[in-house]
C-alpha cells in the first residue's frame, strides 16, 4: 500500500502484477482489463479506481527509466484478483479468500437484518393497539376496513388479502410477519403518522378515518417515489417469517444459556 500527497491510500499496479506472479506484465494487464469491465458493469467510475501514471524502475547501475503504470485502489485491487488466473496458486487462495470474506458478510448482514426485524416488528405491535385504539375513538368498527385502506394507499391500491396473493403467502400468515426491515419501517412510518393525525384532527366518523389513513399511506408511498426507492409491494419477501427468526433466536439464547451454566 502507498500514500499519495492527497492522503489517498493507493496501489501499484507493477508491484500487484509481482505478488500475483506474473512474470510478463502484459499478462497481467488482460486481468486488469477484465477488472475495468467488471467496475464498469457495477456502475462505478472506471477512472476513479483505475488511474493511469507513471513510476521510476531500477534497470540495473543505479540507473532508473520511467515505465507506465497504474494507481489502484483498494475496489480496484480485488477486481483483479477475482479475475486473475486461477492456475496461480497465489491468485486461487485470494479468489478463496474473498469468498470465505463475501459468506462471512452475508450471514453477518443477514443476523442483523432478522435482529432489525424483530425488533421493529415488536415496536409495531405497540404503535398498532395505538392506532386501534385512536381508529376506535374515531368511530371505526369494521377496523379490517381501516386497515385495507392504509395498505391500499402505501401499496398502490392492493388491500390485505391482494398483498396476501402477490406474496404468495398462505391465509393464516401474518403480512408484517414476511416483510423485510425497510418495508416494516415503510409500515411502522404510516401506522404512527396516521395514529398521530387522528388525535390531532380528531375524525368523527369511519368513512373520515378511513380517508385519512389512505392519504397518510398514500404520502408515504409518495415519499418512497421521489427518493427513488423500491414500492413495497415488490421489495423481496423474506425467507423466513418473523415467528420463525424469533424462535431461532429463543433457541441460540437457551443454548447459550446451558453453555454458561455448565462452564460455571
Amino acid at each position: 500500500r502507498r500514500i499519495n500527497d492527497a492522503g489517498t491510500e493507493y496501489w501499484s499496479s507493477r508491484e500487484l502484477a509481482k505478488v500475483l506472479e506474473y512474470t510478463d506484465y502484459r499478462n497481467f494487464l488482460t486481468a486488469v482489463g477484465k477488472a475495468k469491465v467488471a467496475c464498469e458493469n457495477s456502475k462505478q467510475v472506471v477512472h476513479n479506481h483505475f488511474v493511469e501514471a507513471n513510476e521510476m524502475v531500477a534497470i540495473g547501475s543505479g540507473a532508473e527509466k520511467s515505465v507506465k503504470t497504474i494507481h489502484l485502489t483498494r475496489y480496484a485491487c480485488y477486481l483483479i484478483v477475482q479475475n486473475s488466473d486461477p492456475t496461480k496458486v497465489v491468485v486461487a487462495k485470494g479468489q478463496t479468500y474473498f469468498a470465505i470474506q463475501t459468506r462471512r458478510q452475508e450471514v453477518s448482514d443477514q443476523l442483523i437484518e432478522d435482529h432489525k426485524r424483530v425488533m421493529l416488528r415488536e415496536e409495531m405491535k405497540e404503535h398498532n393497539k395505538n392506532l386501534a385504539s385512536a381508529a376506535k375513538g374515531a368511530g371505526v368498527f369494521n377496523y379490517a376496513n381501516f386497515q385495507d385502506a392504509g395498505y391500499m394507499g402505501l401499496y398502490g391500491g392492493l388491500k390485505v388479502e391482494d398483498i396476501h396473493k402477490k406474496k404468495g403467502l398462505k391465509k393464516q400468515d401474518r403480512i408484517l410477519d414476511f416483510m423485510s426491515s425497510t418495508e416494516l419501517i415503510a409500515n411502522l412510518f404510516r401506522i404512527s403518522q396516521t395514529d398521530d393525525k387522528l388525535k390531532k384532527d380528531t375524525a368523527a366518523t369511519a368513512d373520515a378515518a378511513n380517508e385519512i389513513h389512505f392519504i397518510v399511506g398514500r404520502e408515504v408511498r409518495g415519499t418512497i417515489e421521489r427518493v427513488g426507492g423500491t414500492m413495497p409491494e415488490n421489495l423481496s419477501i423474506p425467507s423466513k417469517s418473523i415467528s420463525d427468526v424469533e424462535r431461532e433466536q429463543l433457541k441460540k439464547l437457551k443454548k447459550t444459556s446451558k453453555k454458561l451454566m455448565l462452564d460455571e
